[in-house]
């Protein structure tokens, strides 16, 4: 019996530490590597064109990196509860596999597929690899409950198995008894679409100073290891107004569509500490910025209200004010605060801003000065930020505007203080 599959590519778009695709190939006689496209997503949706691209690069990169491997990504348009159905019949598919969504829509819309594949008698493989753990053995070590402070959740961790090594890079040799078959027409069934095919304005359109997809993630991941000092000695680095600016070496936007495993990241980290330090265990500080990446994942990853105040249980209910003028000031970058001001031109034209700019906007739009629901700043950091996921993008918010994790937050920053300790020249505002 010939076994065709169909590896579906969401986030994750990467071909080291892939375990559901390495495991989809292992048997299977013909693989196909499909992305869903959903072009009325494009036009409706709260994403702007610079995270539009960013998604386009990373799917231009795989298609590249399959090739190498005489293999090619399908582009598909439609919705994969339409889609799948038709491509289980047309490729007569036997085998389908995807990475873990823990996220409550995900985890809806994969229920939906699961169904549909079982009718059509096609076996599903579905791996984790999109966080370090598996969240359900967290919560279920936490009494079946999230945990909702960043040290209770340090705690189980504690408990839990070492995270797991990333499964191997997927190679010509791993792809050898299987074949991808592959149209003439392929270009124009099933190519990667352009901004312009999406319905985007692309006029005046600057470089992006983030390429996407997994060459650059891995490249960028070598030279922020090479920052080994830094590392090594741990310290936290000094804020200046140089470190306000896109560096080479950020891994945020890879981290989340997934070109970069957050599995590597974190392995990289240990086996350089361990050669700087020799015996030591790393603290956990070394992972900071993944372990806060994992704790906002596993708070969601039940609460499909996680990103509203209304009927969310983990969230404080504050009578925010409602003031449409000055929330589009701020957005758009025209409060009059030249701080405040600068941070929103940045988010709009780069698609990123450092962490410490993140504080500065979101206190300001919220509990320092603005009054206004945090709601309202997630839904604009979603549009413009190439690294805002669904739960960290909410669970940052509400941190930051004090409405969950802890209310005992009384640091207000300043928004004309703040700025001129960082950037005392004005060269980033500027």
């Amino acid at each position: 019996m010939v076994v065709n599959t169909i590896h579906w590519f969401r986030k994750g778009l990467r071909l080291h530490d892939n375990p559901s695709l390495d495991e989809s190939i292992r048997g299977a006689d013909t693989l196909r590597c499909v992305y869903i496209l959903d072009p009325w997503f494009a036009g409706s949706s709260n994403v702007g064109i610079s995270r539009w691209r960013f998604l386009l690069q990373c799917l231009e990169d795989l298609d590249a990196r399959l090739q190498k491997l005489s293999c090619r990504l399908f582009v598909i348009r439609g919705q994969p509860t339409d889609v799948f159905p038709r491509l289980f019949k047309e490729w007569q598919i036997s085998r389908l596999s995807y990475e873990y969504d823990s996220e409550p829509f995900g985890k809806e819309r994969d229920a939906a597929i699961q169904k549909l594949a079982s009718e059509a008698g096609v076996e599903v493989t579905v791996k984790v690899s999109h966080t370090l753990y598996d969240l359900d053995k967290i919560i279920e070590l936490n009494g079946g409950q999230s945990p909702l402070t960043y040290k209770r959740f340090q705690t189980l961790i504690g408990h839990m198995d070492l995270v797991e090594k990333p499964a191997e890079t997927i190679t010509a040799e791993v792809m050898t008894k299987c074949a991808t078959p592959i149209s003439d027409d392929h270009e124009d069934k099933f190519g990667v679409p352009s901004l312009e095919e999406l319905g985007f304005e692309t006029e005046g359109l600057a470089t992006a100073v983030w390429p996407g997809g997994e060459t650059e993630a891995l490249a960028r991941l070598e030279r922020h290891l090479e920052r080994k000092a830094w590392v090594a000695n741990f310290e936290r680095p000094r804020m200046n107004a140089n470190s306000l600016l896109a560096s080479p070496t950020g891994l945020s936007p890879y981290l989340r569509f997934g070109c970069l495993s957050c599995r590597l990241f974190y392995l990289k980290l240990t086996d350089l500490y361990r050669k700087v330090k020799k015996n030591s265990s790393p603290p956990l500080s070394l992972y900071g910025q993944l372990l806060w990446r994992e704790f906002f994942y596993t708070t969601a990853t039940n609460n499909p209200r996680f990103d509203k105040m209304e009927g969310n249980p983990v969230c404080v209910q504050i009578p925010w004010d409602r003031q449409p003028e000055a929330l589009a000031k701020w957005a758009e970058g025209r409060t009059g605060f030249p701080w405040i001001d600068a941070i929103m031109n940045q988010l709009r034209q780069e698609g990123w801003i450092h962490h410490l700019a993140r504080h500065a906007v979101a206190c300001f739009l919220t509990r320092g000065d603005l009054w206004i629901s945090w709601e309202e700043g997630m839904k604009v950091f979603e549009e413009l930020l190439l690294d805002a996921d669904w739960s960290v993008n909410a669970g940052s918010w509400m941190w930051l505007s004090c409405s969950s994790f802890f209310q005992q937050f009384f640091h207000c920053y300043c928004p004309v203080g703040f700025g001129r300790r960082t950037d005392p020249n004005g060269d980033y505002i500027r």
